[in-house]
């Protein structure tokens, strides 16, 4: 899944010729569209988004093929501009002036008698329901039954057993509906388009000497910009002059100034504080991190939820069978028993109403994507609707250590020469091995040799070999040197003496060792620590009160620290000592014992057990590329809290989804039955169909409100 999820990510890069679709309510409205689509272009050849209604194609599309193409079904496009935050309308202000138009008409008609009313009841379904036979004509030519052919029927029906009052009612209301309804989903795509919405148009580019204002999409990576006093930042980019603090909200959903020199990173849409800045751009504006943020959101619904699966299909099989109750329920009994055609024949009507799955394929989708948009307004990217509902059913959650669970800054507490060396050799020998690591550790000893001033720049390194989970083995002045845990110098070594002993006494103060060796003999221990974050073992019991049932803490480190750590934090389960296949192999067995599994880890080391796990979610990874790309969910900030929250979220969705769904099928079936027994009128069940519709959706919108009650949440 997660590798198909990474082609079908790449494939929509390619598509950047996008049209903003109108008309498009719902699933049933959506199987017409994607069948116009395969006709023209070919399956698969497209990207459509129900919810936000965009439609992704690849570059140098005819506009006029995409125009003619859904304009052949029923609806209508236009070509989006360039701009990576331009926002979607509303589908225009015709839709209102005709809704109001049939409004008037229709209760006009219901004043008066006679010829005048018929003739007003005729204008209401002329100017409301214009769009709806329009959009039938078009499913019909697709040979798929959507509500537009199931609302054309029952309005014709009316119409011919002269019933022109409800025929106008059936229209009108649906209109409304519809209004409603293109309002409701207008605020999930607010909250998608707010996402990017605050990025600058424009920005001021050094170029030849000179700073001037380009527009945004022209500037380069490479480039050089200037960012005053009080600016949001336009581009991804690494300061180069000033000094400033930087808002980085947006991105990572945590407030307060984040201070940034020369060599930090900076990302679009943040805000710049006192100082002027000048930036060196790294990302054009389609691949800053706060667009590949908005992007993955906004085709979060791409992976659908299980359960939303679950629904359309049932939605396929539920409108025929309805659809063939009606026929039976018109043409039996006249037919069979002799019964008066006319009751039967509107019963039936009402029963085509009542096949409508508007409000049942709703339930899920508006859910699925407030959930995705809220968690990015906290700085927490999940990617896939699928993600959400896997969260919602986890119960067990594993954590790696360095990172995660502390800040992963340790730092050198001692440095203990053995065997006649000096403390600064052992430190440059050390040095001089890490210069080259991403190991959290050599960042440590290599910040420490910088403050004692110690130089190793004059050393000869060559045929330097990272072990993982081991160590380093590398040549250095022509002699062959080890470096890394006690168990890997043990065997690296031949010489036993007391630095073993040593390394338990500083393993029992809290302190990670790494030693230096040669074949022959041990030439110094060098113990690092590393802080645990804030609120850890608190953001644990929010997590059990959010449905997780078991902890596990996985490290390489060592095992009995680990376990202090673990217990330290109330974590059920501690694994020390673990390579990273060894991660792996335990975040299967976990799923084996367990079911649902997810991992937290900090995106690139944990790479392998956070792709094993059910679902794996990168902490504190802000402008990795690596993590946006693997992980299934994206934490921007290194605030453990976010773990809660997304737990939460997903449970609230969930449970909004639930309900939905039940209110749906309620609905229906109370008025299938009332519908039966001819106690149910056609302009009842319209009201009770697009009344549910618009139900399900403000219910799935409330979602965009949902609030931790987390105390350390405090900006919430």
């Amino acid at each position: 899944m997660k590798t198909s999820s990474a082609l079908r990510s790449a494939m929509s890069r390619n598509r950047n010729a996008l049209y903003a679709v109108s008309g498009v309510c719902c699933a049933s409205e959506e199987a017409v569209l994607r069948k116009a689509l395969d006709g023209s272009f070919g399956e698969g050849a497209y990207d459509f988004n129900l919810v936000t209604s965009e439609l992704g194609l690849p570059a140098g599309t005819s506009d006029e093929k995409v125009v003619r193409a859904l304009r052949r079904a029923g609806f209508g496009c236009r070509r989006k501009g360039t701009l990576p935050h331009e926002r979607i309308r509303p589908e225009g202000r015709i839709q209102n002036i005709m809704t109001a138009l049939g409004i008037l008409s229709f209760a006009a008609g219901l004043l008066l008698r006679g010829v005048p009313a018929v003739a007003l009841f005729c204008c209401a379904i002329a100017v409301c329901g214009a769009g709806v036979f329009r959009k039938a004509i078009g499913a019909l030519r697709m040979r798929v039954l959507d509500m537009n052919v199931l609302m054309t029927l029952a309005v014709v029906g009316a119409l011919l057993l002269g019933r022109w009052e409800e025929a106008a009612a059936v229209v009108v209301l649906f209109s409304v509906a519809l209004l409603l309804e293109t309002y409701s989903k207008e605020r999930t795509r607010r909250a998608l388009s707010d996402l990017m919405s605050a990025v600058p148009d424009h920005a001021a580019v050094i170029r030849d000497g000179r700073e001037e204002q380009k527009p945004v999409r022209e500037i380069k990576p490479g480039e050089n910009i200037v960012i005053r006093p009080g600016e949001r930042i336009p581009l991804d980019g690494i300061v180069t002059e000033g000094i400033s603090s930087i808002d980085e909200s947006a991105v990572t959903g945590e407030p307060g100034a984040v201070r940034k020199t020369p060599g930090a990173s900076l990302f679009a849409g943040t805000i710049n504080g006192t100082g002027a800045l000048r930036v060196c751009v790294t990302k054009e504006t389609g691949d800053s991190i706060l667009a590949r943020i908005s992007a993955s959101v906004a085709g979060a619904q791409a992976r659908r939820a299980p359960i939303e699966g679950l629904v359309s299909r049932f939605a396929r099989i539920y409108t025929p069978a309805v659809l063939a109750l009606a026929f039976l329920v018109a043409g039996v009994p006249p037919l069979a028993f002799g019964l008066p055609a006319y009751g039967w024949i509107y019963r039936a009507l009402v029963l085509l109403v009542v096949a409508c799955p508007c409000a049942l394929v709703l339930s899920t989708p508006v859910a699925i994507v407030s959930a995705v948009a809220r968690a990015a307004k906290e700085g927490i990217l999940i990617k896939g609707g699928d993600h959400v509902e896997t969260l919602a059913q986890t119960t067990v959650i594993a954590f790696d250590k360095t990172g995660t669970l502390t800040l992963g800054l340790p730092h050198v507490t001692d440095v203990i020469p053995l065997n006649g060396y000096a403390r600064e050799e052992i430190l440059a020998f050390v040095a001089a091995l890490e210069q080259r690591s991403e190991h959290h550790l050599a960042s440590a000893a290599l910040a420490e040799a910088h403050r004692a001033d110690v130089s190793y720049a004059a050393l000869a390194v060559s045929n330097v070999e990272a072990l993982p989970g081991k160590g380093i083995k590398g040549e250095i002045n022509g002699s062959v040197y080890y470096l890394g845990s006690p168990a890997f110098i043990s065997e690296a070594c031949r010489e036993s003496t007391d630095a073993f002993t040593l390394v338990a006494d500083l393993s029992r103060q809290g302190k990670t060792s790494i030693l230096l060796a040669t074949a022959a003999k041990l030439l110094g221990v060098v113990a690092f620590r590393d802080g645990l974050r804030r609120h850890g073992a608190s953001t644990m019991e929010e997590m059990r009160r959010s449905g997780i049932r078991h902890t596990v803490l996985l490290s390489g480190d060592a095992a009995w620290r680990v376990k202090e750590i673990a217990e330290e934090l109330s974590i059920d389960e501690a694994r020390g000592g673990l390579l990273p296949d060894e991660k792996v192999a335990a975040v299967t067995e976990l799923k084996k014992k367990y079911g649902t599994v997810a991992m937290v880890g900090d995106g690139i080391n944990d790479a392998p057990a956070l792709a094993a796990a059910s679902v794996g979610i990168a902490m504190g990874v802000a402008g990795t590329d690596v993590a946006l790309e693997s992980a299934d969910v994206v934490l921007m900030s290194d605030n453990l809290s976010h773990i809660p929250y997304v737990l939460g979220l997903s449970h609230r969705t969930l449970r909004i989804i639930r309900q939905n769904i039940v209110l749906a099928l309620g609905v229906k079936a109370l008025f299938l039955a009332l519908a039966l027994t001819g106690n149910a009128g056609l302009w009842m069940a319209i009201l009770a169909d697009d009344g549910a519709a618009l139900a399900v959706t403000l219910n799935a919108l409330r979602i965009l409100r949902f609030r931790s009650l987390s105390p350390h949440r405090v900006h919430e």
